[in-house]
């Protein structure tokens, strides 16, 4: 893992622990070459941040600010070790991502929103993702003309919610997803 592009491009990023599954650096490539003009002065938001790719990414290609939300403390550990290796600063919050939803994301606060949920592995896990599409709080948070960048196991149901849906990208057993806030 590395950061592709921008002031911090080619350095290498600490994977994060076992179990967690990052997202690919060619899909992070494509993500950030289909929001281009998008990211610059950008305010960002990674939930289930894991390595923190997405937003140390952001931030090397110039987003004003980045917030990091993840719950588990091996995770967060990798994220703030990544922002020094990238040389940026973000904000990173120990907790669990709906609960920051619902305490912590004002109206408009972001203008790019990333998540990348865990993948249920058995009958009965939390389906993350439908639960981010239908968010109200999520939708809230994101400024006029914002997208949300939604990362999912490929094959899934149709997601409803308040956010315009966009684009769709296959990648070998992930769906990128993007959502936007007219």
């Amino acid at each position: 893992m590395r950061v592709i592009a921008g002031e911090a491009g080619g350095r290498p990023l600490k994977a994060p622990p076992d179990g967690v599954r990052p997202t690919m650096d060619i899909v992070r490539g494509a993500i950030f070459s289909s929001l281009g003009d998008l990211v610059p002065g950008a305010r960002v938001l990674d939930l289930f941040a894991g390595s923190g790719g997405m937003g140390v990414e952001a931030l090397s290609r110039g987003a004003a600010s980045a917030t990091f939300v993840e719950s588990d403390a091996r995770c967060v550990r990798c994220v703030r070790e990544n922002l020094r290796r990238a040389g940026a600063e973000g904000s990173v919050q120990t907790m669990d991502v709906f609960r920051f939803l619902e305490l912590y994301a004002g109206e408009e606060n972001f203008d790019i929103i990333f998540a990348d949920p865990p993948y249920a592995k058995y009958p009965g896990d939390p389906d993350h993702a439908v639960a981010l599409a239908g968010s109200e709080k999520l939708a809230a948070a994101l400024s006029s003309g914002g997208v949300f960048v939604l990362e999912r196991q490929s094959g899934g149901r149709p997601l409803e919610g308040p956010l315009a849906a966009g684009k769709s990208k296959t990648y070998g057993g992930s769906e990128i997803l993007y959502f936007f806030r007219e």
